[in-house]
């Protein structure tokens, strides 16, 4: 792939969205494969912030939603998610992934709370279980609580939420793909392959010389 026309993938993600911890093994593939060629961004989402209610965990819908569709796409994926135990809200996560931002190490705390949540049933909402997890990545504890505690990145979450409105998202995981001036909207927990074709068809356009817009690419 030409190095005058790199690839950048926004990611809106919630740490409590299975769906988005199982697109996670499709873009740690791409970003092994075209390293330097792709940068891959994570940004926020709130599924349910306040005053929203939060799921039930034991409901009957939601197993019936792991039995069918999350557990089959996660033995495909490679990754080992157990329902879990509690849904707690997730505005603290995503402050503790923009702390970790700051820090260079977003990526790795993103993985640590999916994990955290999806194989060990830790509560995202719990400010200890925040600062372990933060630890386990190398954080500063002390400054973590701290960030947390002032709301340091609460306006950061917001903004990418309402980015995330302005563009049409309204489900995550949802990936704007660019290359150039050509941006493509992935919504869903897409294929390797699906996204793949996406990154070359907005390469293609973009090599072409047409006009910047944002379409639809599901």
């Amino acid at each position: 792939m030409p190095d005058d026309n790199p690839i950048r993938i926004l990611v809106w993600s919630d740490y409590v969205c299975p769906f988005c911890y199982l697109e996670r093994p499709v873009l740690e593939r791409i970003q092994a494969e075209l390293g330097d060629e792709v940068e891959i961004d994570w940004r926020s989402f709130e599924l349910r912030p306040e005053p929203e209610p939060t799921l039930d965990p034991n409901a009957e819908y939601l197993h019936r939603v792991w039995s069918q569709s999350v557990y089959p796409m996660a033995e495909a994926r490679g990754l080992s998610l157990k329902l879990p135990p509690v849904q707690p809200r997730s505005r603290r996560a995503h402050e503790a992934a923009e702390f970790a931002r700051g820090a260079g190490l977003l990526d790795a705390m993103n993985r640590a709370l999916f994990k955290a949540f999806f194989e060990e049933g830790r509560d995202l909402a719990d400010l200890d279980v925040l600062l372990d997890i933060g630890r386990s990545v190398d954080l500063e504890a002390d400054d973590l609580r701290e960030a947390l505690a002032s709301g340091r990145y609460t306006q950061q979450v917001l903004e990418d939420q309402q980015l995330a409105r302005q563009i049409g998202i309204s489900g995550v995981p949802a990936l704007i793909v660019t290359a150039g001036a050509q941006a493509y909207l992935v919504s869903g927990a897409q294929s390797y392959e699906t996204v793949m074709s996406v990154i070359a068809q907005a390469r293609r356009e973009s090599t072409s010389g047409k006009s910047s817009r944002l379409s639809s690419a599901e």
